[in-house]
């Protein structure tokens, strides 16, 4: 543990603002709809990426999302009990196989959100 603090060093738990993120968004009744997530241990979190290509990498490049900023997402999710916010997961659990079953479930696609606002962050 260093005994001295430099300006440039933020504390562990400090926030710093991850600017305006790619966010994982379904069609809703009116519009789109933020989607959130669990974490590992079980709490709601909401989720951004910081790039379009980061979000593809994770959720698959068929998954939806709207640019939103950081104040932005936490204003939606807190209200939902989502007081996290992740920002660039890596781990997820693999991608589920279909299983031989005497009454297969048809797979609809789901439609894409309209085009959200594109702003590199």
């Amino acid at each position: 543990m260093c005994l001295f603090q430099y300006e440039d060093d933020p504390e562990p738990e400090e926030r710093t603002p991850a600017g305006t993120l790619y966010v994982p968004a379904r069609p809703g009744p009116a519009q789109v709809v933020v989607r959130l997530f669990r974490t590992p241990l079980g709490a709601h979190t909401a989720v951004g990426f910081t790039s379009a290509e980061r979000l593809a990498a994770t959720l698959g490049a068929e998954q939806s999302w709207i640019r939103l900023s950081e104040t932005a997402l936490r204003a939606l999710a807190q209200p939902l009990g989502a007081s996290l916010l992740t920002v660039d997961p890596t781990l997820t659990a693999p991608a589920v196989t279909a299983a031989a079953s005497s009454n297969p479930v048809t797979a609809r696609p789901v439609p894409q959100a309209p085009e959200a606002i594109a702003r590199t962050a």
